[in-house]
């Protein structure tokens, strides 16, 4: 059964199903992971199509964004309440603010196309730091963009990130088989390990 997605023409980025969104959703379907009664946070959900095929997948899933898009994001919740074997609820969570609500980690954290501001990286780093633990994964699924100060802002998140971070790319045979795309990346992100700790 195929999720139903409302998007609109107004409200920016996160109303619309981004390519790097379909394909992380679909990397989902394959059951690379195990989602069942696992605890999934969206970032920057938008549609929240990532988010609620996690959801369909029998994870309890949290998708959040800004206050704008609550809206949207109830919208589709609801018209694919009847797929989720899990669960799934919208929160607001502003990048960079306390996220205690959001405590304890998730077993997983989706991410899919949120590198295109400078200004929200290091918001956007500091919540990655303050939600994962030890055992969390950070799947983030972006599209390599070649305009303007795309690259620029990628190589400085990337590099930002790889201070905590411990980052492997998913290699594209174990993308979806359809949905995928060269230029579309999926990796896995985890904490470093304390030097010192197993």
């Amino acid at each position: 059964p195929a999720l139903r997605l409302e998007q609109r023409a107004a409200g920016g980025v996160g109303s619309v199903v981004w390519d790097a969104a379909l394909v992380l959703a679909k990397f989902l379907e394959t059951g690379a992971c195990p989602l069942a009664r696992r605890h999934v946070l969206e970032l920057g959900a938008g549609t929240g199509a990532v988010g609620i095929m996690a959801a369909t997948l029998g994870a309890n899933v949290t998708v959040t964004d800004l206050e704008e898009l609550q809206e949207l994001l109830m919208v589709n919740i609801e018209n694919n309440k009847h797929l989720v074997t899990g669960s799934v609820r919208a929160k607001v969570l502003k990048w960079g603010e306390d996220v205690t609500e959001f405590q304890p980690s998730p077993d997983y954290i989706l991410m899919a196309d949120c590198i295109y501001y400078e200004e929200s990286l290091e918001p956007l780093l500091k919540t990655l730091k303050d939600l994962t633990g030890p055992d969390t994964c950070v799947l983030c699924c972006y599209e390599q963009r070649t305009m303007g100060k795309n690259p620029e802002i990628e190589r400085k998140y990337f590099e930002l990130l790889q201070r905590d971070f411990e980052l492997e790319e998913i290699p594209l045979e174990r993308h979806d088989e359809e949905y995928r795309s060269e230029d579309i990346l999926i990796l896995a992100i985890r904490r470093r390990r304390a030097v010192g700790a197993s």
